[in-house]
């Protein structure tokens, strides 16, 4: 990774694209990638770039995705100097075997010790990411490791069920039948097992697939679903002016390349039509513990739901529950025509 393009042009086509200057940043997210691999010092001078071309809103929420076997004392110090008071930690299971299947490179220990590791060096707000829904067999239990993470007081746990993308290993392997593809009953089974657990034990299923504790709801990501404004910078990061959304090349090469030419980074963009804003209105809505404000019709259309215990319908507003969650889709569908 070059830091030092962080000092050109980047953070100047996305301002223009978004609409004008930036009065403060509520919310920052380094992710979409592995910015731990940066170290103490990488991350340290990462967020000193954002800091001289944006205000950072004293309290803002700044999280950072980590890998586990990036997680040591130093390190750890150095991103709180830096300013990160949230991580989203990459464990995915607590299973060795399953994580060598998965590539990973860390090991459960390693996962374990990097939440500690982290608390002590100031960093409290702690989020687990969890993958679900794997093959058979893989012999995996879920169920140990809900356990295992909740064991550790996490703030928050977002949760990741496997899909087959073409063109990737787990597709081949599933092609030529070296791997079992998951089961939609095991999808649903896990997935609700996780709702009673982390709900058991005081979280909040504020979103589809996210679970925290009280006061610990990602504010970035909230930020999305609530259809809030907001900025991309780097290869393929999108951002949205509340009616336009852009997003910017995706090879490294190529936008690297334009920014030492000074050079727009923005690859496209689209006008969001009256529709599409409303489709999204309550596809995000729906997907929270919020719910979504709807019509009359909406509201009757709903009523079936709340009859096959889908969801829950309090005056104007429809709330999914996780029955119906795994429903989302199709629901939104239903009310959108999208």
């Amino acid at each position: 990774v070059r830091l030092r393009i962080g000092h050109n042009t980047d953070t100047g086509p996305v301002r223009d694209t978004a609409g004008g200057e930036i009065s403060e940043l509520d919310t920052l997210y380094f992710g979409g990638g592995t910015p731990s691999r940066l170290g103490g010092a990488g991350v340290e001078a990462m967020v000193s770039i954002i800091r001289e071309h944006f205000v950072v809103a004293p309290g803002a929420e700044i999280t950072l995705e980590a890998n586990p076997d990036d997680v040591c004392a130093a390190t750890a110090m150095a991103w709180a100097r830096a300013g990160i008071n949230r991580i989203s930690l990459g464990v995915q299971t607590f299973n060795d075997a399953t994580l060598a299947w998965l590539h990973r490179t860390h090991s459960a220990d390693q996962a374990r010790l990097a939440v500690q590791t982290l608390r002590a060096a100031g960093i409290e707000n702690v989020s687990l990411d969890l993958i679900f829904a794997l093959p058979s067999h893989l012999e995996r239990s879920f169920s140990e490791d809900l356990e295992e993470a909740l064991s550790l007081r996490p703030d928050h746990i977002s949760l990741y069920g496997l899909t087959i993308e073409d063109s990737t290993p787990l597709a081949r392997w599933t092609a030529d039948g070296r791997s079992r593809p998951p089961v939609d009953d095991v999808y649903a089974e896990e997935f609700l097992l996780a709702h009673e657990r982390a709900t058991g034990a005081g979280m909040e299923h504020y979103e589809v697939s996210n679970f925290a504790s009280p006061g610990r709801g990602s504010r970035h990501n909230s930020s999305y679903w609530s259809g809030q404004q907001y900025l991309g910078l780097g290869p393929s990061a999108h951002s949205f002016d509340g009616a336009r959304r852009t997003w910017n090349i995706s090879p490294y090469a190529a936008w690297v390349s334009r920014l030492n030419e000074s050079a727009e980074v923005m690859m496209d963009g689209e006008d969001l039509s009256d529709s599409n804003r409303a489709a999204e209105r309550v596809y995000l809505g729906l997907r929270t513990s919020a719910g979504y404000r709807a019509s009359a019709a909406d509201i009757s259309t709903a009523r079936q739901w709340a009859a096959a215990g889908w969801a829950d319908i309090d005056g104007n507003v429809i709330r999914l529950r996780p029955e119906g969650w795994l429903r989302l889709d199709a629901l939104s569908a239903g009310l959108t025509g999208f």
